[in-house]
C-alpha cells in the first residue's frame, strides 16, 4: 500500500500493491456475484471492509477501490510528483509537463 494522487478521486489516497489488489478483486468478483445479498451497499460491504483494513482509509464506493492500484498508474512527473494516470503516459495530466 502506498499514498498516491489519484487523478479520478482528485486527492491522495492508499493505492494497493499486486497482493493486495488481487485479494480486493477476488472479493469484488464475489460481490459482483451475490445478487440475493441485499442492498449494494451491503453486498459490497466485505470489499469496502477489506479495504479499509488494508489501508485504514474508510472508501464508500466499492468501484473507487478497483482503480486504486499502483501498478496501474505511472512514474511520478517529474515536474509535479504526481504520477502519470498510466505507465505508458507521455505527460503528465496534472500539470501538463511532457
Amino acid at each position: 500500500m502506498e499514498y498516491l494522487w489519484c487523478w479520478r478521486c482528485k486527492l491522495e489516497v492508499p493505492l494497493l500493491d499486486e497482493e493486495e489488489y488481487a485479494e480486493a478483486h477476488r472479493l469484488y468478483g464475489e460481490c459482483m456475484r451475490n445478487i440475493t445479498g441485499g442492498t449494494l451497499s451491503e453486498r459490497f460491504q466485505p470489499l469496502l471492509d477489506y479495504y479499509e483494513k488494508v489501508t485504514g482509509y474508510k472508501e464508500t464506493v466499492a468501484n473507487a477501490i478497483m482503480h486504486h492500484r499502483i501498478a496501474q498508474y505511472g512514474p511520478p512527473c517529474e515536474n509535479c510528483g504526481k504520477p502519470y494516470r498510466t505507465p505508458k503516459a507521455t505527460f503528465c495530466a496534472a500539470c501538463g509537463n511532457k
